[in-house]
């Protein structure tokens, strides 16, 4: 134990913070053993990176081993006009989002493309909960709990993207650099940027500092798959005057924004072959190419050489222009001195006190500038790249902002709402021209996208915007809580907000036209592992193997046999009961391959070799823990086989 005192000791020498006080107790409770781990575990994960106090903060309630499955609540659902009958393509899931999440991951992972989120800014002013209360500006542990609440969130959430996926996270000022960090250690290596959009034209507040904080940011994390769409590039530039079987060019610029300090290899006179003529390299931005004379033996480059440029004829050296030769250094420096010399824009590209002067005496010297020819066939990409910065609406037209999104203020988001509720039912919305940007960029039309901090339904209403311009099939999923207190225990922003606004979004509302569409209105139900095999329910079952099979919901058949999914070939299927009916109606399916689910696989897998059909028999039980309580063994997904 005299480890132990000698550290309890030294603490309580020195001055006591809070923090030291909470650590102190947790010291006093350890043997010399636990102690040493303590001491071995500080001194050798120390790293640079983020810190919080994660082993002193109580942690979230809401995180369990709990199996979690789903409840498909159908009198909430909304089929909308044209939607078919007995599929529902979208999903809202009421509940704590950590369990949709845990939900997601063993029905979706690896399947979403897209990842909204606009979390808990963590301002102080009570609008997050954790732990069950709202988390407000004196709390000691509140940047502590706020990482660690969605550090448990964003983990799950890496799991469920696509190998070209990107998540897309707003965040204030504030919080922009926790939040960065926390991503980094999250998502190591796929930082891709962030970008920048005014909220509102400009504020009173904070007038103390003279600041007025009026922009947020969206960080971007994507997978090495993922490219925004970009913006179409205009060709207007290229042309072909001269009829080269090449194609279009244009004249391109053929320097770098490098000093011939920073580059000396690249600061070197370049001939035409062709007139004899010399051209001095600009100081102050070096070629672009690398030149032969300059290459050592052995070395190459990434591209051609000048040389080789020239001679396939894409340097294009100027005609008809003033060629000069001075004969002697006196000449010349007369010459640079008067200001007779080449320029590049503003700068001489000859001066008293620049290298190899004596090279350009006796040469003839041009006063014109080569340029590049490119070729439209040989654009790596056909678009021009998103800008991190977003255009405010009312500043559109007053500058060139051709690969910008454009974005109204939060004043939209809280209009928006307001239009289809008659009031301000929920603050805080982001508005629809944010959202449809952002998902416009990073989202193709059969993408599925999440946002498991959904609030009003933005998101939902930005998917369906889009498909219905460019008929897309996008899905959306969005996880909102029931956020009831104490105070308001029947409170459901789930229901009352985010559900119904995107039902009178789908079905029309007033004189606004309905956008079309549907959603399975889903709850999640919590059970323990050791119990999920025996107290999950027929209809908890059909509904997780359709998420997991089909990415959507049917509403739970009648019949002995559940059909999952069924095509030509395939049917994969969910038998409640093992019995002679049942196996009589599996044998008459017309389908020739089969995979069952049933709490009996043994007794089907010997009736599948007696009714002649090709087939696989499931545990029910195994594929409900599947990828939940820490078993990711377990039943496989028959579509997933297939694809």
């Amino acid at each position: 134990m005299l480890i132990q005192n000698e550290v309890i000791l030294g603490l309580k020498d020195r001055h006591m913070s809070k923090k030291t006080e909470s650590i102190m107790q947790r010291l006093e409770g350890l043997n010399e053993h636990e102690l040493r781990r303590q001491l071995v575990s500080i001194l050798t994960e120390q790293k640079l990176g983020l810190v919080w106090e994660r082993d002193v903060i109580a942690r979230d309630e809401a995180i369990n081993a709990d199996v979690v499955l789903p409840e498909f609540v159908e009198e909430l659902s909304c089929r909308g006009d044209g939607a078919p009958s007995d599929q529902y393509q979208n999903l809202i899931i009421e509940g704590d989002n950590f369990d949709s999440l845990r939900l997601l991951k063993s029905t979706h992972a690896n399947k979403i493309r897209v990842i909204y989120i606009d979390p808990p800014y963590n301002t102080g002013n009570k609008d997050w909960v954790y732990n069950d209360s709202f988390v407000g500006q004196n709390d000691k542990w509140r940047h502590s709990q706020w990482l660690e609440f969605l550090y448990q969130r964003l983990e799950l959430a890496r799991d469920l993207l696509t190998p070209d996926g990107v998540i897309l996270v707003s965040i204030n000022d504030e919080n922009r650099d926790r939040l960065g960090m926390l991503m980094d250690e999250v998502f190591p290596g796929m930082r891709m940027g962030s970008i920048t959009w005014r909220t509102r034209q400009g504020s009173n507040a904070d007038q103390s500092c003279f600041l007025s904080v009026d922009h947020e940011h969206v960080l971007v994390y994507g997978n090495p798959g993922f490219n925004f769409n970009g913006f179409d590039k205009s060709y207007e530039m290229y042309s072909n005057d001269d009829e080269d079987p090449r194609g279009d060019w244009r004249t391109s610029d053929l320097t770098l924004g490098f000093s011939y300090k920073e580059r000396p290899n690249l600061y070197y006179p370049l001939k035409d072959e062709s007139t004899g003529a010399w051209y001095p390299p600009n100081p102050e931005r070096i070629w672009v190419y690398a030149s032969e004379a300059r290459l050592k033996p052995g070395q190459t480059v990434q591209t051609k050489t000048m040389e080789e440029f020239a001679r396939l004829g894409q340097i294009l050296f100027p005609k008809d222009q003033k060629v000069v030769t001075w004969n002697t250094m006196e000449e010349l420096l007369a010459a640079i001195d008067a200001g007779e010399v080449p320029r590049a824009g503003k700068t001489s590209t000859l001066r008293r006190d620049l290298p190899g002067l004596d090279f350009w005496v006796g040469k003839p010297v041009g006063f014109g500038r080569p340029a590049f020819k490119r070729y439209k066939a040989d654009l790596r990409n056909q678009t021009q790249p998103l800008s991190s910065w977003i255009v405010p609406s009312f500043e559109e037209g007053t500058y060139e902002a051709e690969n910008n999104l454009a974005s109204a203020t939060n004043q939209e988001g809280a209009r928006q709402v307001a239009e289809v509720f008659g009031d301000r039912a929920f603050n805080y919305a982001k508005p629809s021209s944010l959202i449809k940007g952002l998902l416009s960029q990073a989202s193709k039309p059969g993408d599925i996208v999440l946002d498991f901090f959904a609030g009003s339904g933005t998101t939902a209403l930005a998917i369906l915007e889009l498909n219905s311009e460019d008929a897309g099939s996008r899905r959306f999923i969005l996880c909102s809580s029931t956020e009831a207190n104490t105070k308001e225990k029947t409170k459901n922003i789930c229901r009352d907000v985010t559900a119904e606004r995107i039902r009178r979004i789908i079905n029309g509302y007033g004189k606004t036209k309905g956008l079309g569409g549907n959603f399975a209105y889903l709850r999640t139900s919590k059970i323990p592992p050791e119990d999920a095999r025996m107290d999950s329910t027929d209809e908890q079952a059909f509904y997780l193997l359709s998420l997991r099979n089909t990415l959507s919901i049917r509403p739970y058949p009648d019949g002995p046999v559940k059909p999952v999914f069924a095509n030509a070939e395939l049917a994969i299927v969910y038998l409640p009961q093992v019995n002679a009916t049942s196996i009589k109606a599996l044998t008459a399916l017309p389908q020739s391959r089969l995979a069952v689910y049933s709490a009996r696989p043994e007794t089907v897998a010997e009736k599948l070799e007696t009714i002649e059909k090709e087939g696989n028999s499931y545990a029910i039980g195994d594929a409900i823990l599947m990828g939940q309580a820490g078993n990711m063994a377990g039943a496989v997904s028959e579509m997933g086989a297939e694809e």
